[in-house]
């Protein structure tokens, strides 16, 4: 997998502790494509966020995480919550109840901000838009969706109703409304790279394994953020995103377990949300 930001990296390797070895840092990074210079510059910018301390330079630096979690901003691990909710819809636990929850509202363009972000907290929650205004999902995220926008200033422009009878050009039934309003294609595709990278057996050495572990958790970002967890009810079976899920657990313990101490706290962070 291409395209993980060196800021990631940084941030997946920080130790219960806090503090992040430079040799570490620059081996695992270089084992992901990147150069020593790429690495100077991003510790440098985080230095200069305010983000991280360091201690004496290049490979004997020490990285010192100033304040936030690691991960702060990053899609490093998605909401606890909602890998839970999807572990347990895999296994069976979460069944749909047939309703389906619409949101609607109307916010005029002196608003446009406002109006974006609750359009964009409705599509990161698994809603999909039916027209101008409107969005629908199967999952209970109404009282997410009634706080963001309570934050906005945007109560009275929200309207949210539930039913069991949803018409959408003429389309009814549940399964055909989910291929008509959700890309399930690219989803399924996204877990399929998860699960093959899962699968993949990590190199021997420390270094090897911790890129292993960071390649996996930017793959299982990339899949499960855009992912509107379905229940599987509405879903093809097999479905992939559970068995990517699934090959990833059993990826995360294999890492965990062959991970010598001090670990980076990314494997406590993903064990907590597996669990």
């Amino acid at each position: 997998m291409s395209g993980i930001p060196t800021r990631m990296v940084v941030h997946a390797l920080v130790r219960e502790d806090g503090t992040v070895a430079g040799e570490e840092l620059y081996e695992v990074a270089a084992l992901l494509g990147m150069t020593d210079q790429q690495v100077r510059l991003c510790v440098k910018r985080l230095v200069t966020e305010g983000r991280f301390t360091v201690e004496g330079r290049g490979r004997r630096a020490v990285l010192r995480l100033a304040g936030a979690e690691p991960g702060a901003g990053l899609p490093l691990v998605p909401e606890v919550e909602f890998v839970r909710h999807a572990y347990r819809q895999d296994r069976g636990l979460e069944p749909w109840d047939g309703l389906w929850h619409a949101f609607a509202f109307a916010v005029p363009e002196s608003a446009r901000a406002a109006r974006d972000s609750l359009r964009d907290a409705l599509t990161g929650l698994g809603a999909a838009p039916v027209q101008g205004g409107l969005y629908v999902t199967p999952n209970a995220i109404g009282p997410y969706v009634r706080a963001h926008a309570a934050e906005l200033g945007l109560s009275e422009a929200l309207t949210c109703l539930n039913t069991r009878d949803l018409a959408v050009g003429g389309t009814d039934d549940p399964r055909a409304l989910a291929e008509r309003l959700w890309p399930l294609p690219e989803i399924a595709a996204r877990y399929g790279e998860l699960r093959a990278l899962a699968e993949q057996p990590a190199g021997t050495g420390r270094a090897d394994g911790l890129a292993h572990a960071v390649t996996l958790a930017a793959a299982f970002s990339a899949a499960m953020l855009p992912d509107p967890l379905l229940p599987p009810e509405l879903l093809p079976q097999p479905w992939p995103g559970a068995t990517a899920r699934a090959a990833a657990s059993d990826a995360w313990a294999r890492l965990g377990a062959a991970a010598p101490a001090p670990g980076p706290r990314l494997f406590r962070l993903y064990g907590e949300a597996l669990a």
